[in-house]
């Protein structure tokens, strides 16, 4: 089976897409482009330097960039055999991971609110508004385990 042909405009234009999705999502601009550079690259790892050129930017940016990829886990860094230089990578499996360390910041989120409809009062309006947000999170911490399962099931299958 051929190769097929890379448009490397249409690749620009959908990691800069892509990069606007995420921002709009909550993550800053420039690890949301790194990010997207990071998705279409042929190994799923570049430099610094092979980031900073496709994206246009200074080291500086691409430095701030992938230190906040690696400290939220949507990257890893690894050295070039050889070589003192690091290349930041993507795997293929980082939003599975991603999702399941949520487990922790739900467990400390829903803490955090039970505390919080104590301080303001669980009849008061605000203490409903955040003993439903507590609510939601629980609800989501009991379901995520299952649909992880049902996402690597699906993975070892070959449908995901």
């Amino acid at each position: 089976m051929g190769e097929q042909q890379r448009d490397e405009e249409a690749v620009d234009r959908f990691v800069e897409r892509f990069a606007s999705e995420l921002v709009e999502a909550g993550m800053p601009r420039m690890p949301s482009r790194v990010f997207g550079a990071l998705l279409v690259s042929a190994e799923g790892a570049l430099t610094s330097a092979e980031l900073g050129e496709r994206l246009q930017v200074s080291p500086a940016a691409v430095s701030g960039a992938v230190r906040y990829l690696a400290q939220v886990g949507l990257i890893s860094r690894e050295r070039e055999p050889g070589s003192r230089r690091e290349r930041y990578r993507v795997h293929s499996d980082q939003w599975y991971e991603t999702f399941a360390r949520r487990d922790q910041y739900l467990t400390r989120w829903e803490s955090t609110l039970a505390s919080g409809v104590e301080a303001v009062g669980r009849t008061t309006p605000a203490g409903e508004r955040i003993a439903e947000t507590a609510e939601f999170f629980a609800f989501l911490q009991g379901e995520l385990p299952a649909m992880m399962e049902r996402w690597r099931a699906r993975r070892l299958a070959g449908n995901g």
